[in-house]
C-alpha cells in the first residue's frame, strides 16, 4: 500500500519550510474537516506532521505533543484523533478509500510519540489500479481497463499445448468442412448451366446435370458427417482443457493461504471453479471452432468472389468496414462496462445465495423468509437489468449491422441482371456467385456476435488466471525440512497482526514442554484463537519467531507440520458420507480396528453402533441428522485417529450441554495424555486440571500459572472465574 505520495514541487516547498527537509510518510487527506472535497495531503517528517493543501500548510504540530493517535471510522469517512493535555483533537478527514492508508499512520504517529521503533510492515492490499487509478474489482487483481485481451488468450493457448494433436486433429477437419462447403455453389452453377438454362449455343448436357445433383448431395452428406465429427473432436479438446483448469484452479485454492482465503467469498471460489471454467469450455467449444471455420469460409469465398467477379465482389464487401466499425464500438461497450457489470452483481447474487443457503436454520428460526425471497428478488432485478442494458446493445447494433450487409444482395442482383442482358455474365455465374455472397454473409454476421462471446470468456479467462497467479503468504522454502515433532513450542519476541497496524498479539513469550497441557484464558478479542493460528502456521509472524523442538516453524514444511497437529473446534466440520469415512479423513488407510479404537476413546462407539447402519450411516450435510454432541465426539475420534504430537482444542465443548460436555470431557482427557495440548474454553472450570493457564489481556500474556495459583493472586483469571460462577447462581435462581 501505498503511504509515500508525490507531492508537487509547491507542497512539498512548503511543507519542508515547516516540518523539515525529511518526508517520511505522505497520503492523501481527501476531505476537509467539515467534509467536503479537498486535495490535501497530510505528511509526517522526522517530528512533526503538517496538512498542506494548494501550497500551503493549514496547520502542523510536534508529534510527541500528544498520544493515543487513532482512527475513528464514520459513515463513508473517517477521522484521525489524538489526545493532548487540552483534551481530544481531529488532526485530518479521509474518505473510505484511503481509511487503511489512515490506519497505518495513527500506528506510526503512536510510535514516533513514545520513540518506539516503527514496526509497520504494510501488507495491506492496494485496491486500486497502479496504471489508471480506477478501483478493482472484489477478489481480483486485475484492472478491467488495462487489462490485456490478446495477453489473456494467449495463456489460454498455453494451457491447451498439452492437447495439441486433437485440436490440430480438429483444425483438419475444419479445412476439409470448409473446402466442401465452398464446393455447393460450384455445382450449382453447373446444374444451371448444364441442365436448367444452357448458356446460348449449348444443349441441355444431361451428364453433367446427374454430376451436379451428385455433387450437391455429396455437399449435404459429407458436410454434416465432418460437422459431427469436427463437434466429438472439439467437445473432447474443451472439456479437458477446462477440466485442466478446474484443477489447476482448485489445487491453487487448496495451497493457498488462509488469510487470502478467508478474504475472498465462498461463492466466488466456487464460480472460478465451476462457472468460469465451463465458459472457457463453450469458447473452445463452440467460439474458437466456429470462428476459425467463419474466418476460412470468409477469406475462400472472398478470393473467389474477386475471382468471379472484382466489381460485385466490391459491391458485396462495400459494407464491412461500416460494420467492422459498429463491432468495435460494440466490443469496447461490451467489456469494458455492461459485462463485467452483469458479472460483478452475478458474483453478489450467487455468494449471498451460497450464504442464506447455508444459513437456512437461522432463517427459519426468526422466520425471515419473506425478507430473504425479497433480498433474492432485488439482486435477480439488478442482474436481469444488467443483462437487457447488454442485451439492448445487441439489439440496436444487430438489426443494423444485418440490414447493411444484406442491402449489397439487392444491388449484386441489380448489377447481375444487367450483366446477364448484356452478354458479359449467364445466368449459373450469377447463381454460383450469390451462392458465395450469401455464404460470405453468414461469417460476417456470425462474427458480428463474436466480441460478446470473446468478452464473455476473456472475463473467464483472467478471473481463473487471477486465482492460478496468487502467491501464497505463507509458503515452504527450498531448505525447509521434515521433522518428527516432540511436541515443545517457544514463543520468542512473538508480535502478530492480520493488518500491522493492528498487532493482535505484541511480545508474546513463552515455553510449552513436551506432554504438557496449556490453557489459554482471556475476554474476547484477546487473541487466544490467533496464538493457535500461529502454532498451525496458518500465518507468518511480523515479528520474533515460533520455535517447535527448538526449529525455527517456518524451516519445517507445512504438511509435515499440520501432520502432526490435531484440532477441536467448536464449529464441528462433517463432510456427506459415511461415519467411516469422516473418521478415517485424517488418516484414509486406517484399519476398521483402528477406527473404532478412535471412536472408543471418543467416546462415540457406544451410539454409533446403536445406529441402524453404524459406521456406514451417511451422515446428511455437516452431518445434521446427528446431535450436536454426537457430531463433535465424531470429530475427536478423527483427531485421535489422526494421532498428533501437538494437540489443539479451540472451544471444544461451548456450545454443549452439561451430561455430553462431561462425556466429552472423559475423552478429551485420555487424548491429552502424553501430548502437548493447548486448550481454549468457554467453561473455565474445565481448565482446572490444566499444567498451566496462559490469561490473555489486550494482546499480552498477563498472568500464569495454575488455576490454584491464579485464583490466590486474584487478578483477571480471578475476575473471569468469579464472573461465571455469578452468572450461573443467576441462572439457577432464574431456572
Amino acid at each position: 500500500m501505498n503511504l509515500i505520495y508525490e507531492l508537487s514541487n509547491e507542497d512539498r516547498l512548503a511543507v519542508q519550510k515547516v516540518i523539515g527537509e525529511t518526508i517520511r510518510y505522505c497520503i492523501p487527506a481527501d476531505l476537509s474537516l467539515s467534509g467536503w472535497r479537498t486535495k490535501g495531503y497530510f505528511v509526517i517528517g522526522q517530528q512533526k506532521w503538517a496538512y498542506v493543501e494548494a501550497g500551503k500548510v493549514q496547520e502542523s504540530s510536534s508529534i510527541s505533543e500528544a498520544y493515543d493517535y487513532k482512527v475513528v471510522p464514520l459513515v463513508g469517512n473517517a477521522i484521525l484523533e489524538s489526545t493532548d493535555e487540552l483534551g481530544k483533537r481531529i488532526i485530518v478527514r479521509v474518505s473510505m478509500e484511503h481509511i487503511a492508508r489512515l490506519s497505518y499512520i495513527a500506528q506510526i504517529l503512536n510510535y514516533i510519540a513514545t520513540n518506539s521503533e516503527i514496526r509497520i510492515y504494510n501488507e495491506e492490499e492496494e485496491r486500486i489500479c497502479s496504471n489508471c487509478g480506477s478501483r478493482l474489482l472484489h477478489g481480483t487483481r486485475t484492472c478491467a481497463k488495462c487489462m490485456n485481451k490478446s495477453a489473456v488468450l494467449k495463456r489460454l493457448l498455453g494451457v491447451s499445448k498439452a492437447h495439441w494433436r486433437m485440436m490440430v486433429l480438429g483444425l483438419f477437419i475444419l479445412l476439409i468442412t470448409s473446402a466442401v462447403a465452398l464446393t455447393g455453389p460450384y455445382f450449382q452453377k453447373l446444374l444451371v448451366n448444364s441442365a436448367l438454362q444452357p448458356p446460348a449455343g449449348q444443349s441441355p448436357n444431361l451428364t453433367m446435370f446427374f454430376v451436379a445433383i451428385g455433387g450437391i448431395l455429396f455437399a449435404l452428406v459429407a458436410g454434416e458427417l465432418l460437422n459431427v465429427s469436427k463437434g466429438r473432436v472439439m467437445a473432447t479438446v474443451s472439456s479437458t482443457i477446462a477440466a485442466d483448469l478446474r484443477k489447476m484452479v482448485y489445487g491453487k485454492i487448496q495451497n493457498l493461504s488462509l488469510g487470502f482465503l478467508t478474504s475472498q467469498r465462498a461463492g466466488d471460489l466456487m464460480n472460478r471453479v465451476t462457472a468460469d471454467t465451463n465458459r472457457i469450455r463453450r469458447l473452445i467449444q463452440e467460439v474458437f471452432t466456429t470462428a476459425i471455420y467463419q474466418i476460412i469460409v470468409l477469406i475462400s469465398v472472398t478470393v473467389l468472389l474477386f475471382m468471379t467477379d472484382w466489381r460485385l465482389a466490391l459491391i458485396v464487401l462495400l459494407p464491412a468496414p461500416f460494420v467492422a466499425y459498429l463491432q468495435f464500438m460494440t466490443w469496447r461497450v461490451i467489456v469494458r462496462r455492461l459485462f463485467r457489470k452483469q458479472w460483478k452483481i452475478f458474483d453478489k447474487a450467487n455468494s449471498y445465495l451460497h450464504d442464506v443457503l447455508s444459513g437456512i436454520r437461522v432463517v427459519k428460526t426468526f422466520g425471515k423468509e419473506e425478507r430473504e425471497i425479497k433480498r433474492f428478488r432485488q439482486y435477480n432485478t439488478e442482474y436481469a437489468t444488467a443483462a437487457y442494458k447488454s442485451e439492448k446493445v445487441y439489439s440496436i447494433l444487430t438489426p443494423i449491422s444485418t440490414y447493411l450487409l444484406q442491402i449489397s444482395t439487392y444491388f449484386v442482383l441489380l448489377v447481375g441482371c444487367n450483366m446477364i442482358l448484356k452478354g458479359s455474365l449467364n445466368l449459373g455465374e450469377l447463381v454460383q456467385f450469390t451462392g458465395y455472397a450469401s455464404m460470405i454473409f453468414g461469417p460476417l454476421a456470425w462474427l458480428m456476435n463474436m466480441p460478446r462471446w470473446i468478452a464473455d470468456a476473456v472475463i473467464a479467462i483472467d478471473r481463473i488466471f487471477s486465482v492460478i497467479d496468487e502467491e501464497p503468504e505463507v509458503f515452504d522454502k527450498d531448505s525447509s525440512i521434515r521433522h518428527a515433532v516432540h511436541g515443545t513450542i517457544q514463543f520468542h519476541d512473538v508480535t502478530f497482526g492480520y493488518k500491522s497496524y493492528e498487532p493482535v498479539l505484541k511480545n508474546i513469550n513463552f515455553m510449552i514442554k513436551p506432554g504438557e497441557m496449556i490453557g489459554l484464558v482471556g475476554h474476547s478479542g484477546s487473541g487466544k484463537s490467533t496464538l493457535i493460528n500461529l502454532v498451525s502456521r496458518f500465518y507468518d509472524v511480523n515479528e520474533g519467531e515460533i520455535l517447535i523442538d527448538g526449529h525455527d516453524i517456518k524451516a519445517i514444511t507445512q504438511e509435515d507440520l499440520r501432520s502432526q497437529i490435531g484440532m477441536v473446534l467448536q464449529e464441528t466440520m462433517l463432510f456427506r458420507g459415511s461415519i467411516m469415512e469422516n473418521i478415517r479423513y485424517s488418516k484414509p488407510d486406517a484399519s476398521m480396528e483402528e477406527v473404532i479404537q478412535a471412536a472408543r476413546i471418543a467416546n462415540a462407539h457406544e451410539f454409533i453402533v446403536t445406529l441402524p447402519d453404524g459406521y456406514d450411516t451417511w451422515l446428511e450435510e455437516n452431518g445434521n441428522n446427528l446431535s450436536g454432541g454426537e457430531r463433535q465426539r465424531i470429530t475427536i475420534a478423527r483427531a485421535v485417529l489422526h494421532n498428533p504430537r501437538i494437540l489443539i482444542l479451540d472451544e471444544a465443548t461451548a456450545s454443549l450441554d452439561i451430561d455430553t460436555e462431561t462425556a466429552i470431557q472423559e475423552a478429551l482427557q485420555r487424548i491429552t495424555k502424553n501430548r502437548t495440548t493447548i486448550a481454549i474454553a468457554h467453561r473455565l472450570s474445565t481448565l482446572k486440571n490444566a499444567d498451566r493457564l496462559f490469561v490473555l489481556n489486550k494482546g499480552e500474556i498477563a498472568e500464569i500459572g495454575t488455576h490454584q495459583e491464579l485464583m490466590q493472586k486474584q487478578g483477571i483469571y480471578y475476575g473471569l472465574i468469579m464472573a461465571q460462577r455469578n452468572m450461573s447462581k443467576v441462572k439457577a435462581k432464574t431456572g
